[in-house]
This record gives C-alpha cells, sequence and structure tokens, in this order.
C-alpha cells in the first residue's frame, strides 16, 4: 500500500539524509516509525531553501521518499492571503500524488494536513486523520471545522484519533474516534536512558521544565515557585528548555526575582540533549493550563524523573499511577506545594522514579506504529503487499485509558 502524508512540518535539504531531507523534533521519528507499516511512503512537505542544522534531524524511513513543496510568504493575516496563491502553485504536485496513493494520513491541525484531509476526501481515499493538537481546546473556527470533520466522516475506512487522552472517548458525537499517546522514544532507548534515582543531597535539588516556551505552559509560576522554596532548597536551580514567545519576559521575570543565576534558560535543543539535560535533573515540572499528549513527561519518566504536573488531559493517567504529583493549579503556591510534596520524604521519592521507568516504558515509538497499524488494518485491511504487516493490532500495546 502506498501512503501520502501531508505535513506543515517545515523541512531543510540534507546531504547526509537518505530521503535528501531533515528537519526537528519528534516529527521525523515518528514518519520513520509510520513507514514501516507501508509499502511506500511519500511525505508532502513545505521544505526551506536554506539549511537549518539547529536540532537537525534526517528524515528516513522504509521506502520513504520527500516531496517538496513550496513554503508559504509571510505570518498571520498575510500568511493566510497567501494561501491560495500557494494551494495554486503546489496544486498540480498535490493532485499527482493524491491519484498516485493508495491511503492518506493528514497530521492536523495545519493548513497542508487539512488539504491533505480534504484531498483524499474528494479522491475517495482512505483517510488516516491524527489530530495533534490540544483535542480539549476548541477556540477558533479552524479547531470547530477540524472537530466536525473528525466527528462526521470518523469510521468505515477513515480512521480517526486524537493525540491525548481522557477518561472517556474523545467525542460524544462519534465514539469511533479514538485517543491515541505521543512518543519519541524506541524501546532501545527506553532501555537505556532509564536510571533510578537517590533522593538529592540536602538544599540541592535540580529542577527542569521543557517545552516551547508559549502562554500556558506555567513556565512564569514556575519560576516564581522556586523563589518561595529557597529557603528550604537555597541550592535550587531550574533548567528551562525550549525557544517560544514567552522567553523574553521569562528571562526578565528572573532577573526581577533575583533569580538570574538559579534560572538557565537552554532554548532549542536537539533530542540527545534533551535526555541528557533530563538525565542530570531531579525533578520535571510542567504546571500547564492545557495540554495534548505532552512527550517531554514520558522523556522525563523515562530518564527516572519524577513529575510535578497539572491536572489535565492526559497526565492524571500518566502520574496518578505513583511517579509524580498532580497540582490542581498552575499557581505558584501550587507548584511549590507540589515541589515540596514530591520531595518530602526520600523512600517515596525513590519509588517514585522506579515507577516512572516502568510507566515510561509503556509508551514506546514501536508500541505508538503497532497500535495504530492496528487500528489501519482493521480498516483498510493488509498493508503491506511484500511482506507482514509489524501492526499487532490496538489491543494489544495501547497503553491509553480510554474510559469506563
Amino acid at each position: 500500500m502506498r501512503l501520502a502524508v501531508f505535513s506543515h512540518k517545515p523541512c531543510w535539504p540534507c546531504t547526509g539524509s537518505p530521503t535528501g531531507y531533515a528537519t526537528d523534533g519528534g516529527f521525523s521519528f515518528q514518519l520513520k516509525a509510520l513507514s514501516e507499516l507501508f509499502d511506500e511512503t511519500r511525505l508532502l512537505v513545505p521544505c526551506h531553501p536554506r539549511v537549518n542544522r539547529t536540532g537537525e534531524i534526517a528524515l528516513e524511513g522504509d521506502n520513504l521518499s520527500v516531496v517538496p513543496l513550496s513554503l508559504r510568504s509571510g505570518s498571520g493575516f498575510s500568511s493566510k492571503l497567501s494561501f491560495m496563491p500557494w494551494l495554486l502553485l503546489n496544486c498540480g504536485e498535490i493532485l499527482r500524488e493524491l491519484r498516485r496513493a493508495d491511503a492518506v494520513h493528514a497530521p492536523i491541525p495545519g493548513d497542508v494536513g487539512t488539504v491533505g484531509m480534504l484531498g483524499g476526501w474528494l479522491c475517495r481515499k482512505p483517510l488516516f486523520v491524527r489530530h495533534c493538537g490540544n483535542w480539549l481546546t476548541v477556540s477558533t473556527g479552524a479547531d470547530r471545522f477540524w472537530h466536525w470533520f473528525m466527528e462526521r466522516f470518523a469510521g468505515g475506512r477513515n480512521v480517526m484519533l486524537a493525540t491525548g487522552g481522557a477518561f472517556g472517548a474523545p467525542s460524544r458525537k462519534n465514539a469511533r474516534i479514538r485517543w491515541i499517546f505521543s512518543s519519541s522514544l524506541s524501546e532501545r532507548e527506553l532501555g537505556s536512558c532509564g536510571r533510578e534515582r537517590a533522593f538529592p543531597a540536602s538544599g540541592g535539588m535540580r529542577l527542569i521544565t521543557v517545552g516551547r516556551q508559549d502562554g500556558g505552559k506555567g513556565t512564569d509560576a514556575l519560576i516564581k515557585a522556586l523563589g518561595s522554596i529557597q529557603n528550604r532548597y537555597p541550592e535550587a536551580f531550574l533548567d528551562v528548555l525550549g525557544d517560544g514567545s514567552t522567553l523574553p519576559g521569562l528571562r526578565r521575570l528572573a532577573a526581577q526575582l533575583g533569580l538570574s543565576d538559579k534560572v538557565r534558560f537552554h532554548g532549542k535543543v536537539n533530542h540527545e540533549a534533551v535526555l541528557g539535560f533530563l538525565q542530570q535533573a531531579d525533578l520535571f515540572c510542567l504546571p500547564s493550563a492545557s495540554e495534548g499528549f505532552p512527550k517531554a513527561v514520558v522523556e522525563a519518566l523515562a530518564c527516572g524523573l519524577p513529575a510535578v504536573a497539572t491536572r489535565v488531559s492526559v497526565l492524571p493517567q500518566l502520574l496518578g499511577s505513583g511517579c509524580g504529583v498532580l497540582i490542581d493549579e498552575a499557581t505558584p503556591e501550587a507548584v511549590a506545594c507540589g515541589i515540596r510534596q514530591a520531595m518530602s520524604y526520600p523512600a517515596r521519592y525513590e519509588a517514585m522514579s522506579r515507577k516512572a521507568i516502568t510507566t515510561a516504558c509503556q509508551y514506546s515509538l514501536e508500541a505508538w506504529r503497532d497500535t495504530i497499524g492496528g487500528y489501519l488494518a482493521a480498516a483498510w485491511g493488509p498493508l503491506r503487499e511484500a511482506r507482514k504487516s509489524v501492526a499487532r493490532g490496538p489491543a494489544a500495546s495501547s497503553p491509553v485509558v480510554r474510559g469506563p
């Protein structure tokens, strides 16, 4: 079976890549895993003419090739105005790949994924739509459209998955939409990066948070909480990994609180560096107001880190097994209380560390691939002609609680 993948994830030329292209983040790992399910996978993606080496990861997979699309111009409203010219410029390549494909995968949100989703539907191709954002937050017209489309057309040959988790199905309108977890760690990495933690020395504690630093992540509350626990943990400090629009304000906040030497901003770092920072930390913190399925939490747990996080989305399921502390609100007081609770007893901290490693092992890339493969094979039949599919079926490997 030939799969066409439509994604907005920017890529760029890379001479050392088997496909000739690279990108950053977990997308490349997931695409490689997904390609193992099919005879051929074609990725339609906007490509930068210039190389960006920051966090670069080669795009590679099992019979995977890249179909480069042109970039959209402008940003904000001007980017919206450029959509129709962009579509006209790329429509020949898009239509050619749609006709050639046996099935279409459309990761959304994103304009390119939406084009693939609608194009596949109009061409009567089997659809695999994966909502990769925060399914539980519907705030724009585009959010409402994506929800409507998935709820209207999920079922039969159309497989619709929402990234995240909760006690109950994603949609009351269509129970055929299912939760799917997210991961960037292979079974090999899960086996190699786990380390049971000893309780840190008195007065010293290394906190860490990882993710794009935009509004709602709660990093400001975490910085304020760091100031409030200085009496008990005078040597505590915080590593902040990830770039984003709030970084300048967070730097100013740390300076205003006299914590410039206690908060270290590292910006965007690559996958291996993230794991390195996590392995050196003592406690992971994510006081976010809203989440989909935060891969960074799984990465932290895989490194044996207990976590403090808000009670949103899938986090109660990830941490509720005993590998962290859940807080009810993203305030400095609640975050500080959660940190004190996690660090209150050495035996409890070390038990949380052991539980973190066993919890993370449920969320490997292989389990993600096989769960998706099971859903697709049930809807489409065999995914490979040349050799047996690797899919084991959804019931065999999905660790996400889908509700009562």
